[in-house]
């Protein structure tokens, strides 16, 4: 009898497992959300999709739950800002602003950009919803919170499924040195360029009576912020608009879709697809692609716009449309203010650190 050939693992097929596991694990959680139907849902699906998106390695329930507890409560924190912003609006801005900065320099200084999102969507939605209505951001906050819990319960049920393969003896030799972790001034110059080019957007949203109905559109701001925050090369404001286009784009081709046959199956076959579209750009042999944050912010951009498009009433595709330009609108917003940023305040030397916040392992938190 012949013997049985022993399968050799490629980077290849971990880069596909990895692929998979996202697509898999994000529609999952995705159709349990929609399913459930609490506000904010759809952000359990965007937990499952950022930490998927990474190449890191399976959670434990006991670490699953630590880091859901770490991403809820900035959330729960900003809530302590409310009375302020009600009671003394301008004392309360001046924190809010001192917040985010502290969000931005956690993720500058090479914190995990997972935490360091909620930090800043958890600021975003007191300032979106607590300055109207403390009530209305509580149920936020409280939808939130499962939504962590969910979609970090798909990552476990997503690594299970569908387990890490063994790494390639090739690759378990040479493990690459981690990057050399920011200096604090860089840090700060670096969080500095977030705050400028998120603030004045949060400061309109705080002023405006509708604010609520663009929690959506704080969440972006708060993903560009970061997105500002992490890519610290001259061609992040190209990015920011590549991200959003691509993210746009897949959102529009979605959509077309989903109105001839508005059915959860058909949105979860959807955000399957899109996240294998994707996945194939974020993941490249046992790492990831050099471009891989590029493609995870319009992964993310894609499921912001199109998800409450799809589960809202009334003017779908106006709503829709709408979220869409005011999307291409604060791109182009933040490309602009990054370049003039830039302009008077140089960059330093400093080594890539493109996808450096894309391969912090969760276990830090």
């Amino acid at each position: 009898m012949a013997k049985a050939s022993t399968f050799a693992v490629t980077a290849t097929d971990i880069a596909s497992r990895r692929i998979l596991r996202l697509a898999l694990g994000t529609t999952l959680s995705m159709g349990f959300s929609q399913l459930i139907n609490w506000p904010l849902s759809f952000m359990a699906a965007i937990i499952t999709m950022f930490i998927l998106a990474l190449p890191l390695p399976a959670l434990t329930l006991k670490n699953g739950f630590k880091f859901s507890i770490a991403l809820v409560l900035p959330a729960y924190a900003g809530m302590l800002l409310v009375p302020f912003l009600i009671h003394a609006r301008w004392a309360g801005i001046l924190m809010i602003i001192l917040a985010f900065f502290g969000s931005f320099y956690y993720t500058a200084r090479g914190g995990s950009p997972v935490i360091g999102m909620f930090m800043t969507v958890g600021l975003t939605l007191v300032v979106a919803v607590g300055s109207v209505s403390a009530e209305l951001l509580l149920i936020l906050v409280n939808g939130l919170a499962v939504g962590a819990l969910v979609g970090v319960t798909f990552v476990v049920i997503a690594h299970a499924l569908l387990p890490d393969l063994p790494m390639p003896a090739s690759a378990a030799v040479a493990k690459p040195t981690p990057p050399a972790k920011p200096s604090p001034a860089f840090a700060r110059r670096n969080a500095l360029r977030s705050l400028v080019v998120v603030l004045p957007l949060v400061i309109f949203f705080l002023f405006s009576s509708s604010s609520v109905f663009y929690i959506a559109i704080m969440i972006k701001v708060a993903s560009m912020g970061q997105q500002a925050n992490a890519q610290v090369s001259r061609s992040m404001g190209r990015e920011q608009l590549e991200s959003t286009f691509w993210g746009g784009l897949g959102a529009i081709i979605a959509y077309q879709i989903i109105i001839i046959w508005p059915v959860l199956p058909m949105f979860c076959l959807l955000i399957a697809i899109a996240c294998l579209f994707y996945g194939s750009r974020i993941f490249q042999g046992v790492g990831m692609h050099p471009r891989a944050a590029m493609w995870s912010y319009a992964l993310l951009t894609m499921i912001i716009i199109l998800t409450p498009a799809v589960t809202g009433s009334g003017d779908a595709a106006g709503a829709f449309y709408t979220r869409l330009m005011l999307f291409i609108i604060i791109a182009i917003y933040g490309t602009i203010s990054v370049a003039v940023f830039d302009a008077f305040w140089p960059q330093p030397a400093a080594p890539n650190h493109s996808n450096q916040n894309f391969n912090i392992q969760i276990e830090k938190t």
